[in-house]
């Protein structure tokens, strides 16, 4: 966090002010919603880790962890402290932390600014990642508080920070340290001595020893050599050499000397300068020149919610976080709201309602605090014509000037402008009344056919609340009703099958319905007639025929209309089948200029430019499978927008990848849901200063290629990825272990990753060292040849091995274009120190050149390209080791075939015992190296692991011809499109 980076050049004395008022306890006030505040003393912990409170029934889970902390604000910025009248507190003592994954705040008040200003300054100070690493160890090793450590704390210690060094060795490291007249003890100042021993990189050592000359310090001259010569760098300076020393170097007389010791040296190594990532990328540095239709852009998918899509409760808050991430494209839901307000929310759901004013004036204080890129807002509209008039209304009188599109220049004719010259604005993704209705209309009816509204009118229920229904009856009716999707919904997290149970989600229900019922006036109204409500209830069958869903439309038409009084327009004919229309409003339709959102059936090819198609995953998943290079032509000149299916109620979100690959710029992702998807989305989006916008390759913007080919580019060079997996660095125990915490040191191994083009889309893994997190040793090349390295991701994963499978420690994922040759640290997403060390050398390389297939060099034929009925999901019967096995995030356990990702490709196998397969997701899985411990000293042969060409036979099987019609190639005129919320 840049703003952050002020609180590390705090002064000593001002940051012991602040953690021993913080540590001392301070009584702030506890708002809530919907009551007066609770008086609380607030302190931080002995180890500077945790914030915690007194009293709670909550007693020891009464905490908030530092690391869990997003962002802390000062004054009444939050919806709660909008909710309490002005004057009530003085808004220089009020301040809010947001932490967890759903943003959650706590609204505190102090009683006086001092107080407030103290903690907001030693909570970002925290935050900032400042913390004395040897004082933190020694205080949590030293359990009796003595002050000293003797060698059984010391042994606790190197358990507890996964190290298995024998105990003469700790013994004699121990004796070393221990230099004063108190012997069998260590001060602090000696456990630093000691700390510093046991932590001395070997392989970082052995690297300064190459280059040194033998020597134990890096002269200027020498360190030039090596960041010329290893790290691959230009126009390296003198003066860059001594800034480094400077920088780096903890001895004040090697300073002297102008000489890097290893101690510097592994500062240096361990910093962001040796990070994996090209620190350049981390600013704007693509063209965004280009249309729109060139760029790839962040997107979220009904951005207000925090949790599921049944029960969870909507926040403006959820609006700035997701744009303070990079996100450039928001959803806002609006439905009629009482008083004439419209709201926004997940209808027909028990999901909370917000103002839509409140939401249009958080994303306008928000849009552009971290880059002036366009914003794209998403407007799905269920509103009545008087209430769509006030949305326009609050569009034009927030937003202002930022809607005013008149002076932006298109370049040539009928082409979207570009990002640089849309900055500054908001664009409204919306409906647009036809051009024949003429100027002097003030509204008309529009196809509704592409609507978001996820509930198809068939599927819409009304459930009764009468004198006699009770709560039990309700939650029972919706347990039931979960129980059943999840029997016939088939989509998961590819990577974190068990993510999502049953168990989790009838709790949600429980809670969230329990909460609804207490807060529903309507509910408790036992004693009037009985209210109609209606629920979300459309996961039944998606494939309906013409003839059923006709006849369902002509059943329902009056309903309809009184249940969406803004869908007044009934039907329209097209194609021999009815059309589902609303009524829109000419103010709103106006504020529409280059988003226009149309159907599929509505699309004609005339050359115009500036509309927005939207799919469900379902439907976009057929399409790239039946048509992926007309869909890659098609999204050389408009927008397509992407959103999850109806069926994921959980929030879980699909792989991005397969419609990335076809030129698809707007793919929505649920930001409240963490995992596999969310990892590779925000990897996607971290290049190019994280601004939501990346640039989509050239033969994406120009000509065609078709995704599924075994050699999509033969013209075009291909990258080498030799990757050598060196070490680790403190790795923890997983967080979910199946064997929980019961002092097992971990026996980690490291999984790499491709992820781009089918034929891209490749893992391997490296040996197992045994008892060691703090420190492994691999010493292992991988090898990846890449077709299209624009758009491919490197994914490290690390991994426990246990005797029933694997558990996940953590992964870092990178655009390969990002990453930076040389030797590198990978630092493994949200943990502070974990990290592995590794060597990269990227290579082009000309010719049939295929991924390495193991040590026999057998031959995989070339993927053919699948049909969507070929590529149905395969059920495998799970092995108990399976069933009992909850993983933590990444890949599945060992043994177990993985679901299918969107469109792959089905691969066959020469013979039986070839050495390469391709899991279920369409991934090639080596299977040269087994999970077998090998001793660290072992030596590895290098003859073994050099590339190999090997010659393929071309078997890729052609793709459909082109059709003159985009109409006929996106929705047949007998398919409906699956209608689900965008």
């Amino acid at each position: 966090m840049a703003d952050l980076e002020v609180y590390k050049n705090l002064s000593p004395e001002k940051v012991e002010r602040c953690m021993s008022v913080m540590q001392s306890g301070t009584q702030m006030i506890k708002l809530k919603r919907g009551s007066k505040g609770l008086v609380r003393l607030f302190y931080l912990d002995e180890h500077r880790t945790r914030l915690r409170w007194r009293p709670s029934r909550k007693s020891e889970k009464a905490k908030i962890l530092i690391d869990s902390i997003y962002k802390v604000t000062e004054g009444r910025q939050s919806e709660i402290f909008h909710r309490q009248a002005e004057g009530n507190f003085d808004p220089s003592c009020c301040f809010t932390i947001y932490h967890g994954n759903h943003m959650e705040s706590l609204d505190l008040i102090t009683s006086n600014p001092e107080e407030a200003r103290t903690w907001i300054t030693g909570l970002k100070y925290l935050m900032a990642g400042i913390s004395d690493e040897d004082s933190l160890t020694f205080e949590e090793a030293d359990k009796n508080g003595d002050g000293l450590l003797n060698i059984e704390e010391i042994h606790q210690l190197m358990h507890k920070l996964n190290v298995n060094l024998p105990r003469r060795k700790v013994r004699q490291m121990f004796q070393e340290a221990d230099t004063d007249e108190n012997q069998g003890t260590l001060t602090f100042e000696e456990f630093c001595v000691f700390y510093k021993m046991m932590s001395l990189r070997r392989d970082l050592y052995l690297l300064l020893l190459s280059y040194s000359d033998k020597k134990d310090h890096l002269t200027v001259e020498e360190l030039a050599q090596f960041l010329k010569v290893e790290q691959k760098m230009n126009n390296v300076t003198t003066d860059y050499c001594l800034d480094i020393i400077k920088k780096f170097e903890v001895s004040e007389e090697n300073k002297l000397k102008n000489v890097l010791g290893i101690e510097g040296f592994t500062n240096f190594m361990r910093s962001p300068a040796c990070d994996i990532f090209n620190p350049l990328h981390h600013e704007v540095y693509q063209d965004m020149d280009q249309p729109l239709c060139n760029y790839y852009i962040a997107s979220s998918h009904n951005t207000y919610l925090t949790g599921d899509q049944l029960l969870s409760q909507s926040k403006v808050d959820m609006y700035a976080r997701v744009l303070q991430e990079g996100c450039r494209c928001v959803e806002v839901d609006c439905w009629d709201g009482p008083d004439g307000e419209p709201v926004v929310h997940h209808g027909y759901t028990l999901t909370s309602k917000i103002l839509f004013r409140d939401v249009v004036e958080t994303i306008n204080k928000h849009a552009f605090v971290k880059n002036e890129f366009p914003v794209i807002l998403s407007i799905e509209n269920h509103c009545s014509i008087q209430q769509q008039r006030k949305i326009a209304q609050y569009l034009k009188g927030i937003f202002r000037d930022k809607l005013d599109l008149s002076s932006v220049d298109t370049g040539e004719c009928k082409q979207l402008p570009s990002p640089q010259s849309l900055k500054g604005k908001i664009l409204v993704k919306g409906k647009k009344l036809p051009y024949h209705l003429g100027d002097d209309a003030e509204e008309g009816e529009v196809s509704d056919e592409d609507s978001a509204d996820e509930i198809e009118d068939e599927c819409k229920f009304k459930l009764h609340y009468n004198n006699g229904t009770t709560e039990h009856q309700v939650e029972s009716f919706i347990r039931k009703k979960l129980e059943s999707l999840l029997r016939e919904s088939q989509i998961r997290d590819k990577e974190d099958p068990d993510s999502f149970t049953v168990r989790a989600l009838l709790k949600a229900t429980h809670e969230g319905l329990n909460a609804h019922l207490k807060q529903s006036p309507d509910v408790k109204e036992s004693g009037k007639k009985s209210h109609g409500r209606s629920l979300m209830t459309n996961f039944g069958k998606h494939k309906k025929t013409t003839k059923s869903r006709s006849k369902s439309y002509s059943t329902d038409d009056e309903e309809d209309t009184q249940q969406n009084p803004g869908k007044e327009g009934g039907q329209l004919y097209r194609l021999g089948r009815r059309r589902k229309t609303m009524k829109l409003c000419r103010e709103l339709s106006d504020l529409v200029v280059y988003t226009n959102s149309v159907a599929a059936q509505d699309i004609v090819d005339d050359g115009t430019t500036g509309n927005v198609l939207s799919f469900s995953e379902t439907r976009a998943h057929q399409v790239v499978q039946q048509k992926s290079e007309q869909f890659m032509i098609y999204n050389q000149k408009q927008l397509t927008r992407i959103y999850p299916s109806a069926y994921r109620i959980d929030s879980s979100n699909f792989n991005p990848l397969p419609y990335w690959n076809a030129g698809c710029q707007l793919v929505a992702l649920n930001y409240q849901s963490e995992g596999r998807m969310m990892q590779l989305n925000r990897a996607k989006f971290k290049t190019n200063g994280n601004c939501g916008y990346v640039l989509k390759p050239q033969q994406m913007c120009k000509g065609t290629f078709n995704p599924f080919s075994g050699d999509p580019l033969p013209a075009n060079p291909k990258k080498q990825l030799i990757l050598k997996v060196i070490s680790g660095q403190q790795l923890p125990k997983p967080p979910d272990s199946m064997f929980g915490d019961r002092g097992e040191i971990i026996d980690p191994f490291v999984e790499v990753e491709i992820i781009g083009l089918p034929v891209d889309c490749c893992k391997d893994q490296t040996r197992v060292v045994d008892d060691n997190g703090f420190n492994p040793v691999w010493e292992e090349t991988l090898t990846f040849t890449v077709h299209m390295p624009e758009i491919a991701l490197v994914r490290f994963l690390v991994w426990d091995h246990d005797p029933i499978g694997r558990d996940f420690v953590g992964q870092r994922t990178v655009t390969f274009s990002s990453l930076v040759p040389g030797y590198r640290h990978v630092y493994l997403e949200g943990l502070t120190e974990a990290s592995i060390f590794v060597h990269i050398t990227i290579n082009e390389i000309y010719g049939k050149n295929r991924q390495l297939q193991g040590l026999k060099g057998l031959f995989n034929k070339n993927p053919r390209h699948s049909s969507s009925e070929n590529n149905s999901h395969y059920v495998r019967k799970r092995s108990i080791g399976d069933r009992i096995l909850r993983r933590t995030a990444s890949a599945p356990a060992k043994g177990r075939k993985k679901s299918k990702m969107g469109f792959q490709e089905m691969v066959e196998i020469k013979d039986s015992v070839s050495e390469a397969t391709r899991d279920q997701d369409g991934v090639l899985r080596r299977t040269t190296r087994s999970l077998q411990a090998r001793p660290v000293s072992m030596p590895i042969d290098r003859n073994l692991l050099g590339a190999l060409s090997l010659p393929l036979s071309e078997t890729a099987k052609d793709i459909e011809g082109k059709e003159n019609s985009l109409d006929s190639s996106f929705c047949r005129p007998t398919e409906q499109m699956e209608i689900s919320k965008t």
